[in-house]
């Protein structure tokens, strides 16, 4: 079935609302992940810290769809912004993959542990990323 030109128009406006939170410290891996999810119609946000973190988590009235997050970041960790995220009033339900170069059983049971709903190690393949994003957040 086609779609018409309107039913296109909104279905572009409302993929161009979605909004995913990357918290990552290493630029090649925020190009990477930028990359991919603006070419499936997200609006990337961007902290390189967990205190940038924190601050936007604590300014940003409406939660992302989807939160991508390291656990090695300065200042304060991939493991406490989980906390911080799940205790949120609007962002606690808010789907969360940690994306990190730790692979021991320890990290990945307490990430999961704490609230998050998935675990990739670095490096990682975008396309299983991708399907993992898909599966947390029901599109396309």
């Amino acid at each position: 079935m086609e779609m018409t030109n309107e039913q296109t128009l909104v279905a572009v406006e409302n993929q161009s609302q979605r909004k995913a939170f990357v918290v990552e410290d290493d630029q090649i891996i925020v190009t990477i992940l930028e990359h991919l999810l603006t070419r499936r119609g997200y609006a990337v946000e961007i902290a390189r810290d967990g205190r940038q973190a924190t601050q936007y988590i604590d300014a940003t009235e409406t939660a992302p769809e989807l939160v991508l997050l390291d656990v090695m970041l300065p200042y304060v960790d991939g493991f406490e912004l989980i906390r911080k995220i799940r205790e949120h009033a609007t962002w606690s339900q808010v789907p969360i993959i940690m994306l990190t170069a730790k692979s021991t059983e320890q990290h990945i049971v307490r990430a999961l542990d704490n609230g998050a709903n998935d675990y990739v190690v670095k490096p990682f393949r975008p396309g299983e990323l991708m399907a993992r994003i898909r599966r947390l957040t029901r599109t396309l």
